[in-house]
């Protein structure tokens, strides 16, 4: 069953198939769509949409396909890179656990470093870890004392630690032994989306607590509840196909194949933060576009009305669910379907016109503008900047 109707076009799906977890794959499927469009074009459409190491995976696999070199070196270029950013993420957390530090990786880290070992197939840009916001500054502090450089890669943040602390994590820049560049970030606020309320997020420390160690290693993983609906979240502050693209459903796919999820807790942990739309919507992706299997009851128990979901995917099929360095939204754009993600109005009031405790909270280093002032810099701020929740 499709929920979504996406009707994907011949690149497209070979697109989907090729990044299939690799023990579900169709191999008859991918090898007549690889030699129905040519080696030529599907390398192209894999660069275009940054997961060739991962089709390389798949194809390999394929016993009828002869595939060029210039597959296994983009595949093995990959390997050791996110090797070394493994062996990268474990110092960090020797090094923080001996200050009393307890370190959770997220998302694709956490899911390379413990639950999909095929790290040629794992492609990441970072690597991003959750600590308690009462260890955030001592642990940017070891970090600076061990090389690393406080910067932001968006423009609209602020290189300062003030500012990366209220809005809930900061980035860093190193260079590894190899020469490569990590950019790494360490969070406090477990997704710190732009739209999403801190209040609709799972709170740090419970998750610290439930997390569970990784063998042989100082890092920790979150639970399995926690851990998918962290990425979910992720997914739809990415608003499903910004950069990385569409790879990021493949997040949402490799825990749900490689954990024990109870579904009732996943789906009542949704309904309490009022994030049901989002989470929705990131699950449909996932199956639809991998096979993801997710029971059905938990679509039926999470599902925003028909025309809420026909619009939010129509909307998506027209600014594209590949090609992620594309040009995706406009301003307005970009916050009316941000908009949509909202369970109702109610939630959506709350985060464009926040109480007065988290205005003064959120714009803490104005302490003593009027409230109406900070109100009014807010709406510069979401139109300036698209900013709904920082």
């Amino acid at each position: 069953m499709q929920y979504l109707n996406l009707n994907l076009n011949s690149s497209e799906l070979f697109l989907t198939e090729t990044i299939c977890h690799r023990d579900y794959l169709d191999i008859q499927k991918i090898t007549s769509l690889y030699n129905l469009l040519g080696d030529e074009y599907c390398f192209d459409l894999c660069e275009k949409n940054n997961i060739t190491c991962i089709a390389y995976d798949a194809l390999s696999l394929c016993p009828d396909i002869n595939l060029p070199s210039k597959w296994k070196i983009q595949f093995l270029e990959t390997e050791a890179r996110i090797a070394e950013y493994m062996l990268e993420l474990d110092k960090v957390a020797d090094i923080l656990h001996t200050h009393k530090i307890q370190v959770v990786a997220l998302k694709n880290s956490g899911i390379a470093r413990d639950l999909y070992p095929f790290l040629g197939s794992s492609p990441m840009g970072d690597l991003d870890v959750l600590v308690d916001k009462s260890d955030f500054r001592k642990a940017h502090q070891v970090l600076l004392d061990h090389g690393y450089l406080m910067k932001f890669r968006s423009s609209l943040e602020e290189d300062n630690l003030d500012s990366a602390e209220q809005g809930g994590g900061a980035e860093y820049s190193v260079n590894l032994e190899s020469g490569n560049h990590l950019w790494f970030e360490l969070q406090w606020r477990p997704v710190a989306g732009r739209w999403i309320r801190p209040d609709q997020e799972p709170i740090s420390e419970e998750l610290i607590s439930r997390s569970l160690p990784i063998e042989n290693t100082k890092v920790r993983l979150l639970a399995p509840e926690d851990n998918l609906l962290q990425v979910t979240l992720h997914t739809a502050k990415h608003t499903y196909v910004r950069a990385p693209g569409f790879r990021l459903h493949t997040d949402v796919d490799r825990i749900v194949r490689s954990s024990n999820i109870n579904w009732n807790k996943f789906v009542e942990m949704a309904k309490v933060l009022q994030i049901k739309t989002a989470v929705y919507l990131s699950l449909a992706l996932a199956h639809d576009l991998l096979r993801t299997p997710i029971p059905s009851e938990v679509f039926e128990k999470l599902a925003p009305g028909q025309l809420k979901i026909k619009v939010l995917v129509g909307w998506l099929r027209r600014v594209g669910l590949f090609d992620p360095d594309g040009k995706k939204w406009g301003k307005l754009g970009y916050i009316v379907f941000v908009c949509l993600l909202y369970d109702n109005f109610s939630g959506l009031f709350k985060s464009l016109f926040p109480s007065p405790k988290v205005i003064r909270e959120y714009y803490k280093n104005k302490p003593y503008r009027p409230l109406l002032w900070l109100y009014i810099l807010r709406t510069v701020d979401l139109i300036k900047n698209r900013v709904l929740v920082k």
